[in-house]
């Protein structure tokens, strides 16, 4: 059996390392466009500001171990063209130009996803993105040099504030533009953004909120940025305005489609097509809550589906049970996380459901370190049962949302959670816990 891979990234690499374990005598091949594989983009804002060194550190696994187990990887080699009535790829090497052919019994789709660039965009040498290690690596020493004190970063999404961290721990002077009136708008209700609003704020972060890049000024280099609203003097641009998956070399093939290009998968990794699988930033994920097919490129879902794709190649029938599109970030001094459904999505859906939104603290008042945690749960209007949460707060905000996603997993309804044995001791909560709390008062 001859088993193709064409990406080898979290994915790719995830679906050939498991189906390598469960049957080494299958010949496995991984192309990759580039030389970079099981690659941790997540760490690159960090990468950027300082945080750490070594950009090594960011490789799960080295390409050397890969090779050792068994797997045929082949670096440089960009797919240009599949045919799945032939089970024919087209592949380019992208050192030597040359083209050539190769063929499969079943393939893999992990090509994961780009950075959207604006169409009025040229090269300029103060102008990046921040998706991939070559990003990173021009970043980091953009904007390590002094004279690049004023950062303008659009895009007020995951990547976008981020960054922001980064130019704030060089202490650049910071403009964020964002299209919405929200930062993180797609990821968190108003109760959320808010609170990461005012942090930034607080923290001398320019904030250009309902506004859209329209024109640079400069030739080479960028000194200024015109929105629709106002001019900023500028050093250096970052662009975070989104992804787009990679899958314009299917445009010859019958595979469906999101209309953003996301190849729809079902619950064991497989497309429309037979024999051809997918999973990762380039491919949908079925939404534990209400089973629909979600773009949500997070490295856990493309990690845990593509090991679910391995076993499925391997011979396993194996199913993913879901994602609750669990996420996290830092917002300077701030921490934030959702898991399962907003108020707006469960409201686009029209689902009957309710919200209790509260404030209550991380531990006792007597052991140092005390501070607010703002607790947003969405529920069944009838039975109660969680469909989603939210939390924001200075300390111990993020693990708590685990909680939530554990709950809204087990089918448990607000009475259950606010019932729940949670640990308690002084530094660590409060005989009711904050979550306890919030059940306890969504009626």
């Amino acid at each position: 059996m001859k088993i193709v891979i064409i990406g080898a990234v979290a994915a790719g690499m995830s679906a050939a390392a498991k189906l390598k374990r469960i049957k080494p005598d299958y010949e496995v091949i991984v192309y990759e466009k580039t030389d970079i594989v099981s690659f941790g983009a997540c760490g690159l804002p960090y990468y950027v500001g300082g945080f750490f060194q070594d950009s090594n550190m960011m490789i799960a696994r080295e390409k050397s171990k890969f090779i050792e187990s068994g797997i045929d990887l082949r670096t440089f080699k960009e797919i240009i063209d599949v045919n799945t009535d032939s089970k024919i790829l087209t592949i380019r090497d992208s050192l030597t130009e040359e083209i050539f052919t190769d063929n499969y019994d079943k393939l893999m789709i992990a090509t994961g996803a780009s950075s959207i660039m604006p169409s009025f965009d040229k090269s300029y040498e103060n102008l990046t993105t921040l998706k991939d290690m070559n990003d990173g690596i021009k970043l980091r020493e953009l904007m390590h040099k002094e004279e690049n004190n004023n950062i303008v970063i659009v895009g007020a999404g995951f990547i976008g504030i981020e960054t922001i961290e980064a130019a704030k721990k060089l202490n650049k002077n910071v403009h964020l533009i964002g299209k919405s009136n929200r930062v993180l708008n797609k990821v968190f209700d108003k109760e959320i953004t808010d609170l990461l609003e005012e942090e930034l704020i607080k923290n001398n972060i320019h904030l250009h909120l309902g506004e859209t890049a329209k024109e640079y000024v400069g030739n080479n280099k960028i000194t200024k940025v015109i929105t629709n609203k106002c001019e900023i003097d500028t050093d250096l641009v970052v662009m975070a305005i989104g992804v787009k998956p990679n899958t314009s070399f299917l445009k010859n093939t019958n595979i469906e489609m999101l209309p953003n290009g996301a190849i729809v998968v079902d619950e064991r990794g497989r497309t429309s097509v037979k024999d051809v699988y997918s999973a990762g930033d380039c491919a949908t994920i079925k939404s534990l809550v209400t089973n629909e097919d979600m773009y949500v490129p997070l490295a856990t879902g493309a990690n845990k589906l593509g090991r679910i794709v391995g076993e499925n190649l391997g011979g396993i029938e194996s199913s993913f049970p879901g994602s609750l599109a669990s996420s996290c970030i830092k917002v300077l001094d701030m921490e934030a996380a959702v898991t399962g459904l907003t108020e707006e999505k469960a409201k686009s859906l029209n689902i009957n459901y309710k919200t209790k939104c509260i404030t209550n603290y991380n531990q006792t008042h007597y052991y140092p370190g005390r501070e607010k945690l703002l607790v947003k749960l969405v529920y069944d209007a009838k039975t109660k049962v969680i469909l989603g949460g939210q939390i924001a707060g200075y300390k111990d905000a993020v693990q708590r949302s685990n909680v939530i996603a554990a709950a809204i997993t087990a089918g448990m309804n607000t009475d259950q959670l606010g019932m729940l044995d949670l640990c308690y001791a002084p530094p660590f909560a409060t005989t009711w816990d904050v979550l306890n709390v919030a059940g306890n008062v969504s009626k």
